[in-house]
């Protein structure tokens, strides 16, 4: 399990500190903070391998790099399989342009996955994936990680001798569905527990064909209206949910086969990553989708301790958490853009929040986490601050009173808590006569 996380003159930041909760860890903030950034760090933290390194069709995940003419570096500590924390440097060898620790094999880790926006995936597997030393460059004796693109999660991924080493989703559900082998059932039991809510399960229907020219039999979902649907023709959401209950059966099960080869214990810690954590799902499905995600990763995993670190742009997300956090093992961290008088460009600064509950999804945009000065729309709130000067402007009259009437009239709701202010001291004040 990862435990901290210090990064200098590398990244967004001139520095970035953390200390990991032991389960569940919420990072907000706003675009180009470095949520994603700091997502690929403890990726590579935990692997020592940039994603976009292993896979050259990645849109992202590529190796940080230092500020110009700066020493970078990484420091970080985890906790091993044997449960000892071990701690570890890295410093970025400008000569080599590569990333530099101790001589010697990094300590287990445990197994790693790391859930994209794009829909790219990667998993590092120890039963799988193993590392040597040459100096003080990591060099892989193995398959050194199992790196996604989106279309590959789907098709399936090969080695770099064309080898197969996943058949991709496609096959993979045909095959489990056809044989009906544990795996579809497990399968199926995900996909029920990621759906949106008690009303809306998803479930399995019946493999399908889409045209003449596509040979293979396709995977569908009944959907909550009845229909069975092609998951190639299923929504976004959709495809990001059974996409990753697919790779999480996928990972597992193959987990557990080379483990069983090796006569090893399967992993005892599971750390997952995941970057926009409601990228493409409904209000409706922000609202369960990390107590599903961690009730899911905790049962396929039954003997494993399990964190989770997600990044995420979403109010109902927080809002949704809060029956489930525990300031004991969770930790929510937010990023900021800070701007001083002698500051005019502004610095980032990552500040470890003290959790509160505010309830509604509206007070959450309104939070640390999102700083959003309303709920309301942008003209909705600039006339709501126009207003509210005007209620105490000495010089204010009828005239201008209607006007502001109207504007606010095409702006609010009719139910808007303002007008009861505003009506009240318009009548008493004779302007809304």
């Amino acid at each position: 399990m990862l435990r901290s996380l210090t990064i200098k003159n590398v990244g967004p930041a001139p520095e970035l500190s953390l200390e990991f909760g032991k389960r569940l860890n919420l990072l907000t903030g706003d675009n180009g903070l470095g949520k994603s950034f700091l997502l690929d760090i403890a990726w590579w933290s935990l692997t020592r391998r940039w994603p976009a390194e292993l896979n050259a069709s990645l849109a992202s995940g590529y190796m940080a790099r230092p500020k110009p003419g700066e020493n970078a570096s990484i420091n970080f500590s985890f906790t091993t399989k044997s449960g000892k924390v071990e701690r570890y440097e890295s410093k970025f060898n400008r000569p080599k342009q590569a990333w530099t620790g101790r001589p010697g094999r990094p300590s287990n880790p445990g197994l790693v996955l790391y859930a994209q926006v794009d829909g790219s995936f990667a998993v590092w597997d120890p039963a799988r994936n193993y590392w040597k030393k040459e100096g003080n460059i990591d060099v892989q004796e193995r398959q050194p990680a199992y790196v996604f693109s989106p279309k590959e999660v789907w098709d399936g991924l090969r080695g770099e001798k064309g080898e197969w080493l996943c058949n991709g989703l496609i096959r993979d559900w045909a095959s489990w569905q056809r044989e009906g082998k544990n795996a579809f059932k497990l399968l199926e039991r995900i996909i029920r527990m990621l759906s949106p809510s008690e009303g809306e399960k998803l479930s399995i229907g019946e493999l399908t064909r889409i045209s003449i020219e596509d040979a293979r039999d396709i995977p569908t979902l009944k959907m909550p209206y009845g229909e069975e649907t092609p998951v190639l023709h299923a929504s976004a959401g959709v495809r990001r949910i059974t996409s990753l209950a697919y790779l999480l059966v996928w990972t597992w099960k193959e987990h557990l086969a080379a483990c069983k080869l090796l006569g090893e214990e399967p992993a005892s810690q599971v750390v997952f990553l995941v970057d926009e954590i409601e990228a493409h799902l409904h209000p409706r499905w922000q609202r369960s989708v990390v107590r599903s995600l961690l009730s899911v990763v905790t049962q396929l995993a039954r003997a494993a301790q399990v964190q989770i670190i997600a990044a995420t742009h979403s109010p109902l997300v927080m809002a949704s958490v809060e029956p489930e956090f525990d300031i004991r093992q969770d930790a929510w961290f937010d990023f900021d853009l800070v701007r001083a008088q002698s500051d005019k460009q502004g610095h980032i600064a990552l500040t470890r929040r003290e959790w509160q509950r505010h309830g509604e999804a509206s007070a959450w945009l309104m939070s640390n986490a999102f700083d959003m000065k309303s709920a309301r729309s942008i003209e909705a709130e600039q006339a709501l601050e126009e207003a509210a000067q005007a209620l105490s402007a000495p010089n204010f009259n009828k005239t201008r009173a209607k006007a502001m009437h109207a504007k606010l009239a095409g702006v609010l709701s009719d139910t808007d808590p303002f007008w009861v202010r505003w009506r009240y001291i318009g009548e008493k004040k004779g302007w809304l006569e």
